[in-house]
């Protein structure tokens, strides 16, 4: 029980109840299941780098209570809200990716890092949910005002955020973006005109990071052919799921958390099927999906163009990073470098995943009629 009344016109209490509960409550359980792990799983990795223990915990933790105020904030806001929010993500991103490939981290050959007052930031990350939402917005605005050449910009926002995150190099994130973006085209209503060519587009681009880009060229061919290169982390979360069998090892007992170099991060997948087993990973699985289907399903009772097509993104965008994350750690795709959201360690990341989930959660809010289209 609230102290909310339906009759209580105030803003969090007109938050209250018309926002999705459900779907708020899957995400912090999400939440919760993230800190867990990552209490579980970076003490060993912060003690091969020579680091404190609780060192990325005290980290993670810090930042969960930011990344929370910044998800419930970003749910009360009207789409119009929405929008602005998403424009001022994009710009800022923007210019940080601009000045991380002049004065970035060199980090293994990558230029993905920024260093802000002590603190490693990710613009990318801060990019995504912006260029989401704002490409909606602009296929969105072409369908209300047919003169807007809304689907000529979408196309070139696409390609200027492709084109830095490439120079990066990052090109698991750029073909995330590119395949969300496609997405998004397809419910606004993408031209059968269209296809053929971003299919062509797709398969050069594919093609040409496979010939170009050295690390693609070699995270392909060891997928392919796993005596091609270091298989290393991708072997040995394979044995860390083996290992778990049906119900894992227990809290505490696995071992691959002391092997893998990325176990807090890109691989904490498989810390949780080695300590809980197949079930507490198929649980996992169906909470992502949970949160997915059931903001497609508010979606399909929205009129406002814009918030299905953004929603859409969102969610498309939160669904792939997910099932890309667990993929990698099955060795179902090549390596990508990619957080499993919410649940693995990460600063950039999670409050990127926060901005981006409490924009969702405001445009899925039940709203009457006739605001529908603001």
């Amino acid at each position: 029980m609230t102290g909310f009344t339906r009759t209580d016109t105030s803003l969090v209490a007109r938050w209250w109840w018309t926002v999705d509960r459900w779907m708020l409550a899957a995400l912090a359980l999400l939440i919760g299941v993230g800190a867990v792990m990552v209490l579980a799983a970076s003490p060993a990795v912060a003690e091969r780098l020579d680091l404190d223990g609780f060192y990325f915990v005290r980290r993670h933790l810090l930042l969960l209570g930011p990344a929370l105020a910044v998800m419930l904030a970003a749910s009360l806001l009207s789409p119009t809200g929405v929008r602005r929010l998403a424009v001022i993500l994009l710009a800022a991103g923007l210019v940080l990716m601009v000045a991380t490939l002049l004065v970035g981290e060199d980090v293994k050959g990558a230029r993905r890092w920024l260093s802000i007052a002590g603190l490693s930031v990710q613009p990318s990350e801060i990019v995504r949910p912006g260029f989401v939402v704002v490409a909606a917005w602009l296929f969105a605005t072409r369908r209300q005002y047919p003169r807007f050449p809304g689907d000529a910009l979408a196309t070139v926002l696409l390609g200027l955020v492709l084109l830095l995150l490439v120079l990066q190099p990052d090109f698991g994130m750029a073909f995330t973006l590119a395949g969300v973006w496609l997405a998004e085209f397809f419910v606004a209503g993408l031209p059968m005109i269209w296809i053929g060519g971003l299919l062509a587009l797709g398969v050069g681009g594919l093609v040409a990071g496979y010939v170009g880009l050295d690390h693609v060229h070699s995270r392909v061919d060891r997928f392919l052919d796993p005596a091609a290169g270091d298989t290393y982390q991708v072997d040995t979360s394979l044995r860390a799921f083996a290992s778990g069998g049906l119900l894992g090892r227990g809290p505490g007992e696995g071992v691959v958390k002391g092997q893998l170099p990325d176990a807090h991060a890109d691989f904490i997948f498989a810390v949780i099927g080695e300590e809980f087993g197949l079930i507490a990973c198929l649980v996992l699985v169906g909470l992502f999906a949970f949160v997915v289907l059931r903001g497609f399903a508010r979606l399909m009772r929205e009129e406002d163009l814009f918030a299905v097509i953004a929603g859409a993104g969102l969610l498309s965008l939160f669904g792939l990073q997910a099932l890309l994350n667990m993929a990698v750690t099955l060795r179902l795709v090549p390596t990508k470098g990619m957080t499993l959201p919410f649940v693995s360690y990460g600063g950039s990341s999670l409050i990127a995943l926060a901005a981006g989930m409490g924009m969702m959660l405001a445009l899925t809010r039940w709203r009457p009629r006739p605001e529908a289209g603001r």
